[in-house]
């Protein structure tokens, strides 16, 4: 690869975030953040920006085509399986260099009580049976296997808030956005007299004072498992991505 690649990188996470910036500090030539569009006000990253979709592996392909990148880094979110796939698409048709940035899995420990599931209807299943009040922390596209839980009274956190609200009978929505903090996440557990929790294994630091908290309070988490991804070289951490670019 060149001295000073001009680098691509799928966005929207902090790992993206301090990518941007780690590049454009070490003067690589080009560095440009896409975004999904999904937050109507990102944080603006170092470096170049644009938001909004592809239009799938083609539309990718032709971006990369048009633009010349020498290298991608995929480092959306654990959870955008779908643009992993057509990045992956599209890199090996137009012969770029691709990289997963990849946040490291949460791992249950001792005193954790976990119950992994492949889908969120999944989790609604346990939450029929073993929950009455319960914090979701699934993101604001993904609440629709849970609206028919009437006698369950949800505190939904999300950053945005759902467009449209879905019709829960017993919820409060609350506007967040990480990191949070053990002592926090303690205090609202409690404060809500939260007895579940239902989120996905994002993985990092920003979010993961609730499963601390959830430990220390003995509450049971059930916790949807990553989806598969393409068979790619992965870094976890900025200097391994720098180290992939040769950059020194």
């Amino acid at each position: 690869m060149q001295t000073s690649p001009s680098v691509l990188i799928l966005g929207g996470t902090t790992e993206a975030y301090d990518l941007a910036a780690a590049l454009v500090a070490h003067g690589v030539s080009r560095v440009v953040t896409s975004f999904a569009g999904r937050t109507k006000s990102p944080r603006l990253p170092a470096g170049e920006w644009r938001s909004g979709g592809f239009g799938g592996a083609e539309g990718l392909g032709e971006y990369l085509r048009a633009e010349r990148f020498d290298a991608v880094i995929d480092a959306t979110h654990p959870f955008s399986a779908a643009m992993a796939f057509n990045a992956a698409e599209a890199c090996a048709q137009e012969n770029t260099a691709l990289l997963r940035l990849e946040r490291e899995a949460w791992r249950p420990g001792a005193g954790d009580r976990w119950t992994e599931v492949d889908t969120l209807k999944d989790a609604a299943t346990i939450l029929r049976r073993e929950a009455k009040r319960v914090l979701m922390a699934v993101g604001r596209q993904e609440l629709g296997p849970f609206v028919s839980l009437d006698d369950i009274w949800f505190l939904i956190r999300s950053v945005e808030a759902p467009e449209p609200m879905p019709a829960f009978k017993q919820y409060e929505l609350l506007l967040s956005r990480g990191p949070f903090d053990v002592a926090g996440e303690r205090a609202l557990l409690r404060d809500k007299r939260i007895d579940m929790i239902v989120c996905k294994n994002s993985g990092g630091t920003a979010t993961q004072a609730k499963l601390i908290a959830a430990r220390e309070l003995g509450i049971p988490v059930a916790m949807k498992r990553r989806p598969p991804r393409p068979d790619l070289p992965v870094a976890y951490t900025i200097a391994e991505a720098m180290a992939w670019l040769k950059l020194r």
